[in-house]
């Protein structure tokens, strides 16, 4: 468990806490029926869900794509050390609940650099007592102290999975291709990529209505191709898996998402639009909703 990170003054996590500008973290909860967030990010998640109604059905895939990966991994390739860069925050699951479950004595370091998500992080580290979780207050685009920290929990002689999910489009090229290659090259043989990335090759009218809204609020937002998303892999030396980069949907979708418990239609009708997205059955999806590339890859 990192210390550092978790004892931080309080005064001083709320001094780096920015409740006037949106951030992807906070957004990203709002979608997933999260309470971690402020009513600049549900102005936020409001905006895009306008754009594109459908459009929660990106953010809840992307989070089953997760689910399904790390599934995956744990009970076919027996991996049992997962680095999830740009965690986000605390949700219904996290990686280490769905890697312990397989393998109880998985080890888990999220990663992230939002001062809200390092004031929840104590929920992240709730690991089963045979397995071991971490946390560590770091930016996606400081992979050297990232790696110095994660080797402190993680044995870099085994393999790990190196999850981004959802992070690499708020990183311009010049910075994404090179870091991710780094991480990689740090690996060791047998590790794994699980990556996803919102995309306009889909459904770009959509998608470019939500990029909008997100590049207006100062964002980074950088939409890639198939071919781009591709080149996260091949840069980096690793073999795609099958089926490949694939719409998130079609990535191995035997496994059903589970369907949220449903309230009392009272109640529902007294929500808005965005609170109602947390009870949506995301299984009707279409690939006219879908604007996320999903894909696994394997170092040699």
């Amino acid at each position: 468990m990192s210390g550092d990170a978790l004892s931080q003054d309080p005064a001083e996590l709320r001094r780096r806490i920015d409740t006037t500008k949106a951030h992807p973290a906070r957004v990203y909860d709002v979608f997933l029926g999260g309470k971690d967030n402020y009513p600049v990010d549900r102005a936020a998640a409001a905006a895009a869900l306008s754009a594109n109604p459908r459009g929660y059905l990106d953010v809840r895939h992307n989070r089953d794509f997760m689910r399904r990966a790390v599934n995956t991994l744990a009970k076919e390739d027996g991996i049992r050390q997962f680095l999830d860069i740009g965690t986000g925050l605390p949700t219904a699951e996290n990686v280490h609940q769905i890697a312990q479950r397989v393998i109880p004595d998985s080890r888990v370091v999220y990663v992230d650099n939002d001062p809200v998500v390092l004031a929840h992080a104590r929920a992240l580290l709730t690991s089963g007592p045979e397995g071991v979780t971490d946390y560590i207050d770091a930016d996606f685009k400081n992979p050297a102290q990232i790696l110095e920290q994660a080797a402190k929990i993680l044995d870099f002689d085994q393999p790990i999975a190196l999850c981004l999910v959802a992070i690499l489009h708020f990183v311009e090229d010049e910075e994404a291709y090179p870091i991710v290659r780094g991480l990689v090259d740090a690996l060791p043989s047998g590790s794994r990529l699980v990556l996803s990335h919102l995309t306009e090759d889909l459904n770009p009218e959509n998608i470019r209505a939500v990029q909008r809204t997100y590049t207006e609020r100062g964002f980074t937002f950088v939409l890639r191709s198939r071919a781009e998303v591709e080149r996260f892999f091949t840069d980096s030396g690793l073999e795609l898996v099958e089926p490949g980069v694939v719409p998130a949907h079609h990535w191995h979708p035997d496994d059903a998402a589970p369907v949220p418990e449903q309230p009392e239609a009272e109640y529902l009708a007294t929500l808005d639009a965005i609170d109602k997205v947390r009870y949506h059955d995301i299984n009707d999806v279409t690939d006219a909703d879908i604007n996320v590339y999903a894909a696994l890859g394997r170092k040699a």
